[in-house]
């Protein structure tokens, strides 16, 4: 298209599994970004796994929903299927793409040489996790330097991560957070199916993979007394044999509801007595930014990325050391009274640095500078 043209700017979202949401960070963005894009003047596309969208969903929002098969392994679930999405974007002629996964960075090529400029969001720092052994971290090792040297923009996700490329590479990078619109909901249904009451429960919301740290917070759990239920929700579904161990060892107040969205997510975010962020990999956690906005008590891993987020406004552990997480909830469960300031910190925290529209005008603006044209 021209410069000069009236039309939306055409922009395409790809890498995650689609919208709506049902898995994880990459996913969530997507959903929260697309429509405000639309909003703002975008014509917007998003790529689909056909396993995680619905046959018959093609909008969303007025946001264009385009669904393509994958090959359904840990390691080539994606590339899979970013590499037919970037077959597929080719015959469209978009303006910008917006690319999510560092791993996709070898795809961005297919795109830029056909005249349509990259932005590559490349999460944390992944060849630092445990669950993609050597070959899987060896991948991202190399992805890391190809997303330093393709794209047309590289996007990080915390100032964590954006050092680490600035620091080895010396690559410059938009830092573009993660975003939460608080709707509280009360008890409702999902409370009543878990057999749950508001603040007489703790929860745990993560992919159960080795580096979010579920099995230490299950092992730090069995030595808080009293009989609140710790509620862990995620699942992974390439990590079985890790899951069924993590059941296992378990003690009985532990529930595993498996992964949950939409308002049973909310509900269960509006109702907990202090919500436990254990990752130790990654950037600017989602789950940890909800938590926040919901007004959580949030007792946080201290890593340097969970700091920049939560700041002041969190109680810390060690996940090394799961005795520090111990006694930091045996704290909350025998006087929560004395941590409500906590909830209303975090709350402000997260209303001021990562509400989901100061997210899309970031993106609005680099997408626009990208294509050379200004959105309606």
């Amino acid at each position: 298209m021209s410069q000069g043209s009236m039309t939306k700017p055409n922009i395409a979202l790809m890498g995650s599994r689609g919208i709506p949401a049902c898995y994880g960070g990459f996913e969530t963005l997507f959903e929260e970004l697309a429509p405000r894009l639309v909003e703002l003047g975008f014509d917007v596309t998003v790529y689909c796994r056909s396993r995680y969208t619905a046959r018959d969903c093609r909008k969303f929002k007025g946001v264009r929903l385009v669904r393509l098969p994958s090959l359904y392994a840990k390691y080539t679930e994606t590339p899979v299927h970013t590499a037919l999405s970037c077959l597929h974007a080719i015959t469209r002629g978009y303006d910008a793409a917006l690319m999510v996964n560092g791993a996709n960075a070898i795809f961005v090529p297919w795109l830029e040489l056909r005249g349509t400029p990259v932005a590559l969001n490349v999460d944390g720092i992944e060849k630092q996790r445990a669950k993609w052994g050597r070959v899987g971290r060896a991948v991202y090792a190399i992805s890391e330097f190809l997303a330093v040297t393709l794209p047309a923009r590289l996007v990080t996700d915390a100032k964590v991560i954006e050092s680490h490329y600035r620091r080895h590479y010396g690559a410059s990078s938009a830092t573009i957070a993660y975003g939460v619109e608080p709707r509280p909901l009360p008890a409702g249904p999902t409370l009543a199916e878990l057999g749950l009451r508001p603040r007489e429960y703790f929860l745990y919301v993560s992919r159960f993979e080795p580096e979010n740290n579920p099995h230490r917070v299950t092992e730090a759990y069995r030595a808080v007394g009293g009989g609140l239920p710790l509620v862990m929700v995620g699942d992974a579904p390439y990590s079985r044999n890790f899951i069924a161990d993590l059941k296992a060892r378990s003690d009985s107040r532990v529930l595993f509801p498996g992964a949950i969205y939409g308002d049973g997510y909310r509900e269960l975010l509006s109702g907990a007595l202090a919500f436990v962020q254990a990752t130790e990999v990654g950037g600017t956690h989602p789950a940890l930014v909800e938590a926040m906005g919901y007004g959580n008590c949030v007792v946080v891993n201290d890593t340097p990325e969970n700091r920049e987020v939560a700041g002041d406004t969190a109680l810390y552990f060690r996940a090394d050391r799961p005795a520090t997480l111990t006694e930091q909830l045996e704290r909350i469960r025998r006087n929560p009274d004395p941590f409500e300031w906590l909830r209303a910190a975090a709350a402000r925290r997260a209303r001021t640095r990562y509400s989901w529209e100061r997210v899309a005008r970031r993106y609005a603006a680099l997408l626009s500078d990208m294509t050379g044209r200004a959105h309606l």
